[in-house]
């Protein structure tokens, strides 16, 4: 089992190794987050305008929500000056701004208003393109464009990173495993992207190739791996099975919270029975969330009756999601989470641990505790803006702190490189065979 020290010295091992590469980007990430935070690049009146009363909204919000910002009430972002000195900069551009690569118009409003959600200084707030709305849309749908690869953030160099591989996918055949770091897509630093803007450039038509330069622990260099993009790829969200040399142990991966989980859950877990499920093994490792409502749906086929997770705005104003015993889950159950198990897979984690339906065992999970709707806004584009926080059924918030596991237990890389052993699995195993009559 890794040590804490160990584990530290191997996160140590890894900032080392990509600080090198970051300096030599830095001039390069400077100038995208010139154009992510645009406000010096408008070239329209009315763009100035619009934008400008949709800030006046989100800042109201903001103040409403913090109660510091002066005039808040009464003071708009658009004024005579505000436009005054846009006019201005957008002048000394014109006369001035050289770089290899012209920007766009179109980027330079884009800019802008990415510039004034990011200015919440909250990062799960994003503005949406119409291009990146539609694969929010198609992600949550359980369609995939591109390489079959599930892609969430890595808390602690916040790059994007690769979470899982679907099976027969340009991904699998490329060799990306679960873990690789994405420094690079195409050329392009990732580091201070959204993982919207991530999984948008590694996305594209099919046929195309996407390049991307990939950190993977163990390695003494960078991996250039380039992929064929695949066409239309419908996700699976869910595998099960049950654990061969095992007296019928269930095990049932959940990779991410989209609608078609629930249904995708519900055959396997029926599968699963049919096989004579003794006990289960629910695997949130790496689970960055998704979708309220199917994680509540899913809740529901666990847990008893009563609450399963409830929301409040800034306002106080409480949104109860309960579940009755109708589907209740009737064999033991262990749960895997680590520092990668996020918002809805905390949700659940948290509210079968709040009424000791299964035990929790591996890592400190990510503490996510707030909740975000998309707002979609007339010209196609949209707001992801975090409108509540979400609290477990015994009434704990845990952003920024995370769940503590019932039983701590650092996952084995080296175990899992040498041996293909999963010492976590193995744990759960042991447990439930204890439990099972």
């Amino acid at each position: 089992m890794e040590k804490p020290e160990e584990a530290e010295n191997r996160l140590q091992a890894m900032e080392g190794f990509l600080q090198e590469e970051m300096e030599r980007k830095k001039r390069s990430r400077y100038f995208w987050n010139g154009v992510f935070t645009g406000a010096v690049c408008m070239s329209l009146l009315l763009t100035c305008i619009y934008a400008g009363r949709m800030a006046y909204q989100l800042i109201r919000v903001r103040a409403a929500g913090t109660g510091t910002a002066e005039n808040s009430d009464t003071e708009s972002v658009v004024s005579s000056e505000t436009l005054q000195k846009i006019k201005t900069i957008e002048e000394a551009i014109d006369t001035y701004y050289f770089y290899d690569e012209e920007v766009s118009s179109g980027d330079m409003r884009e800019g802008i208003y990415k510039g004034m959600v990011s200015a919440l200084g909250d990062p799960y707030s994003e503005y949406y393109s119409k291009e990146e709305l539609e694969d929010v849309v198609n992600s949550n749908k359980g369609i995939s464009y591109g390489i079959g690869a599930y892609i969430s953030m890595n808390k602690q160099s916040n790059m994007a990173m690769i979470n899982g591989v679907m099976d027969g996918s340009p991904a699998l055949e490329a060799g990306l495993r679960e873990g690789d770091i994405i420094y690079e897509v195409d050329g392009e630093a990732t580091q201070g992207m959204t993982l919207t803007q991530v999984v948008s450039l590694v996305k594209g038509r099919e046929g195309t190739t996407v390049s991307l330069k990939i950190y993977r622990e163990g390695e003494g260099e960078f991996l250039d791996v380039d992929i064929v993009r695949s066409r239309q790829i419908e996700t699976t969200t869910v595998e099960s099975g049950i654990v061969e040399d095992t007296d019928q142990i269930g095990y049932l991966r959940i990779r991410e919270f989209d609608s078609v989980t629930v249904d995708q859950y519900t055959e396997a877990m029926a599968e699963l029975t049919e096989y004579g499920m003794k006990g289960l093994i629910l695997d949130l490792r790496s689970n960055p969330g998704g979708d309220l409502l199917a994680v509540v749906e899913i809740a529901k086929k666990i847990l008893p009756k009563g609450m399963i997770v409830y929301t409040e705005d800034k306002n106080g104003n409480r949104k109860e999601y309960t579940g009755d015993d109708t589907w209740e889950l009737d064999v033991p159950l262990v749960v895997l989470v680590n520092e990668y198990s996020a918002s809805a897979s905390e949700i659940l984690a948290g509210a079968i641990q709040d009424y000791n339906k299964g035990t929790l065992i591996g890592t400190t999970t990510y503490g996510k505790g707030i909740v975000q709707q998309i707002h979609r806004l007339n010209d196609g584009t949209a707001l992801k803006l975090t409108i509540s926080a979400y609290y477990t059924p015994s009434g704990k918030n845990i952003h920024g702190v995370g769940i503590k596991p019932d039983i701590e237990l650092e996952y084995d890389y080296e175990a899992s490189e040498s041996e293909g052993v999963d010492n976590q699995v193995e744990r759960a195993i042991e447990i439930l065979e204890g439990k099972i009559k």
